[in-house]
């Protein structure tokens, strides 16, 4: 049987209930769910609404909905290289070829599918909330969250930096540096993403790693996150990653593009810990690098 997710907090000061939960970071959107969808507000143990009012010292428990999966995801049965787990954080490391979330034409065999069978088994009430989404073929640490409102925080606060490395053509010889550029749909294609000036701001940082005369081994910190940035960034400075046919790389070497989600830096949305998870380059860009 599934156990609710919950979260307790402390009272320190006469207020009612609905304006203490909006300090704890608790959105409209989740007391509608809570008051519509199964869930419960206690406060020393008794049911309450939104209206009770607070005194110093009153211990409020806030007992989420049990979450549905969508009806369109499949729970499917899968190998999952798990990271990390906790009761609200799941890190795990995707290999290339894997799609992130289904499509209409692939509703099977994503990370998103095998972690719903994963959740089922283990009796985790939550549908699957994915925070950092990786392109079919990019490998490395995708993060997932157990409960919307853990999602909802994480998204509306910066408390994650992502790292990735990715092999270039030809020698990157003006390091580190900052790109600084928008990033906008192409308008001959609904897929491929360019700089323009209409585009949406996008900034990442990029430092070699190691190089020689035909390529360089780069390492991407993002500020941002568009569609397809680092590849974007990378072939607008003349460095397109190898293996990405799609911004002007070759797949003589190498059937995908050579980028890897390699590190990830999180604040954890409820202790505030600093946490760093890292992911070894797979197999097919150390023999690219080889």
């Amino acid at each position: 049987m599934c156990k609710q997710f919950k979260l307790t907090f402390k009272a320190t000061e006469q207020i009612l209930l609905r304006e203490a939960l909006a300090k704890w970071g608790i959105s409209k959107r989740s007391l509608t769910s809570i008051k519509f969808d199964g869930g419960t507000l206690l406060v020393n143990g008794q049911v309450k609404t939104v209206r009770h009012p607070l005194t110093e010292g009153d211990v409020v428990t806030v007992l989420f909905p049990i979450e549905e999966v969508s009806e369109g995801l499949i729970r499917q049965k899968g190998q999952l290289d798990i990271v990390y787990e906790d009761d609200v954080l799941f890190i795990v490391n995707k290999q290339p070829g894997q799609s992130t979330i289904p499509s209409r034409e692939h509703p099977s065999g994503t990370l998103a599918n095998f972690v719903a069978y994963y959740y089922e088994q283990m009796s985790i009430p939550s549908t699957v909330h994915i925070l950092t989404r990786l392109d079919k073929d990019t490998s490395g640490l995708v993060c997932l969250v157990k409960n919307r409102h853990i999602h909802h925080i994480m998204n509306h606060n910066h408390i994650m930096n992502k790292t990735y490395e990715a092999i270039v053509h030809g020698k990157v010889s003006h390091y580190p540096q900052e790109i600084i550029a928008p990033i906008g749909r192409k308008g001959t294609s609904i897929i491929e993403r360019e700089v323009r000036e209409d585009g949406l701001f996008a900034h990442t940082d990029v430092d070699v790693i190691r190089h020689n005369s035909d390529f360089s081994h780069v390492k991407c910190l993002l500020h941002t996150g568009r569609t397809h940035q680092i590849r974007v960034h990378l072939a607008h400075i003349g460095h397109p990653i190898i293996g990405d046919d799609l911004y002007g790389g070759s797949v003589e070497r190498i059937s995908r593009q050579a980028l890897h989600c390699a590190s990830v830096d999180i604040k954890h949305p409820l202790t505030g810990k600093r946490m760093t998870f890292t992911s070894p380059l797979p197999e097919d860009m150390k023999n690219l690098l080889n």
